[in-house]
């Protein structure tokens, strides 16, 4: 079959409309699972509303990460089913499947309505959601790809690459638009669901589009040699010749994507949010714009892997994230609250006490009482976003912080009463605040300091290396197994990647965060998987650019 043949078959869609149909589908998907992650915070006021405001916060954030643990799940379901029955009809299932998931949550009761059903029937829809969205990317990717001619294979995947910044994008702007229309009171009490009835509309086109597609050649070519095999997890997973590459793919490929990709667009975000105290609607801004900015660079970075190859570009930006990371974080902290850097420079915070007593101040419940003096220090230090170091005393003495030259004793609260223990906490919040204040400290960024300009470059460099990782991916991994597995074998780490690593990066970073004590130390979890990353890529992933998708491994 010929580059031509392919380009411009009488049987079937030309190539434009097979990108732009698979393209918008998962795009549309995207969207859906983004504007659950957008509106977190109202979510949790109506299905966890007797359970404290900061709980019900982060319960709703357990519940969008529910979406991303099922996603291997989906990815095994949804590879079998393509390798057996064609690419088509399996992200025809998915794509319903999200939609109809997304439309049901805006028309779900609340906890006011229907009392724990609501958030039982919230997380049924999450976990749909992240089924479904498990066999999206495989689907689209691969379509694309058996379409597509050998030399603009990267080029033209890339654009499936691409819709997780336009759905991030669909959602911000459909979520601003909606409450600037309707006001931010109706917004807060119903038109939050507007985000999630709209779905229904972007359902009936994205399948009108998709519905107009023919099968894969790829797939229809060895269909018509009767090589559809009966066990594709056995051949992807327990043969050597293809569960190698399965490896390779994630720790080589999906590694770097899950760490690079959520790192540049998620964590910092948190950063500049609870560390550095942007307000929201500053940090919403820049990472809208760095969003919008991206978008070409995934397009840029595919087509360049077609000249040069699919490993060089990958490996250049694992690269770049491992030098940059660190530097650039903290340049963000001078750009984004220069008051910050300048405090933690002129009066460092140390923690000064018995190391076994002191907890790791990371609460996913908010249930931890954190009663020693040790603790009650370090949870003031940890709630107001300040870096500290750690100083071993004594056993069995009363902790200290020290502020620059400034010394504040804590109180010990093991053995108070709730009582009790609150009126310790509230005079040791008290007297290190103030400390923190006089020191410098600032409690909020202050809006006319912030470099935005420095911010989106610093943010724009992560985004490069982030993008030079995703626009040859769906190529790469397209490319590293046969036909008659390729659904399968390669959903599985791309979604361990993106839905493990790179879904739990932001709870993890900030429990090392918590950990230390240092605001930085959470990069050592997008550093480690990153460099692990690059050194097998380095040694064990294969060049594949121009391989022939038809012949490859039959």
């Amino acid at each position: 079959m010929t580059d031509t043949t392919l380009e411009q078959d009488d049987k079937g869609p030309g190539l434009n409309t097979v990108v732009g149909a698979s393209a918008a589908g998962t795009a549309f998907e995207w969207y859906d699972f983004f504007i659950f992650g957008s509106l977190a915070t109202i979510i949790a006021r109506h299905f966890y509303a007797d359970v404290g405001e900061a709980t019900a916060y982060i319960l709703a954030l357990l519940t969008f990460g529910v979406g991303f643990v099922v996603r291997p799940l989906g990815a095994l379901a949804f590879g079998w089913f393509g390798d057996r029955t064609g690419r088509k009809t399996t992200f025809l299932v998915t794509i319903t499947l999200m939609g109809v998931a997304t439309v049901a949550i805006g028309l779900l009761p609340d906890y006011s309505q229907a009392g724990i059903l609501a958030p039982i029937l919230l997380i049924l829809m999450r976990i749909i959601q992240g089924f479904a969205l498990g066999g999206e990317y495989g689907g689209a990717a691969i379509y694309v790809a058996e379409h597509a001619p050998p030399k603009k294979r990267g080029l033209l995947t890339s654009y499936i690459n691409t819709t997780a910044a336009l759905g991030l994008i669909g959602a911000l702007v459909v979520i601003l638009t909606t409450r600037m229309i309707v006001g931010t009171e109706a917004f807060d009490e119903w038109g939050w669901r507007i985000p999630f009835w709209l779905s229904a509309l972007l359902l009936g086109i994205s399948l009108w589009i998709r519905v107009r597609l023919h099968e894969s050649p790829a797939f229809v070519k060895m269909a018509a040699e009767s090589k559809v095999r009966q066990a594709p997890f056995k051949e992807s997973f327990l043969t050597w010749k293809n569960g190698r590459f399965v490896l390779i793919a994630l720790v080589g490929i999906m590694f770097a994507q899950g760490a690079v990709w959520y790192c540049g667009y998620f964590y910092t975000r948190f950063f500049m949010e609870r560390v550095l105290k942007v307000e929201v609607a500053t940090v919403d801004m820049v990472i809208l714009a760095i969003t919008v900015a991206s978008a070409f660079l995934y397009v840029f970075f595919g087509w360049l892997s077609d000249r040069v190859g699919r490993k060089p570009v990958m490996i250049g930006g694992m690269a770049l994230f491992l030098v940059a990371l660190f530097p650039g974080f903290h340049a963000l902290t001078q750009a984004a609250n220069p008051a910050l850097a300048e405090a933690q420079v002129s009066a460092p915070v140390t923690v000064i006490a018995d190391p076994a007593t002191c907890a790791v101040q990371f609460d996913p419940v908010g249930k931890t009482a954190f009663a020693s003096s040790c603790d009650l220090a370090k949870n003031v230090l940890s709630n107001a976003g300040v870096s500290y170091e750690n100083l071993a005393a004594e056993p069995g003495s009363l902790a200290a912080v020290r502020i620059g030259t400034v010394e504040i004793a804590s109180v010990e609260g093991t053995g108070l009463d709730a009582a009790g223990l609150k009126t310790a906490r509230t005079d040791v919040e008290t007297r290190v605040k103030a400390a923190l204040a006089e020191a410098g400290y600032p409690t909020v960024a202050d809006p006319e300091r912030i470099n935005l300009p420095a911010v989106f470059a610093i943010l724009m460099i992560f985004m490069v290396a982030a993008t030079a990782v995703y626009g040859p991916q769906a190529a790469a991994l397209v490319e590293l197994f046969p036909t008659r597995v390729r659904y399968t074998a390669m959903s599985l780490p791309y979604n361990i990647g993106t839905g493990w690593v790179g879904g739990l990066l932001p709870a993890a970073s900030f429990a090392l965060v918590a950990w230390s004590g240092n605001i930085y130390f959470g990069l050592w979890y997008s550093v480690a998987f990153t460099a692990v990353a690059a050194v097998v890529a380095f040694f064990f992933l294969p060049e594949t650019k121009g391989r022939d998708l038809h012949t490859i491994g039959d």
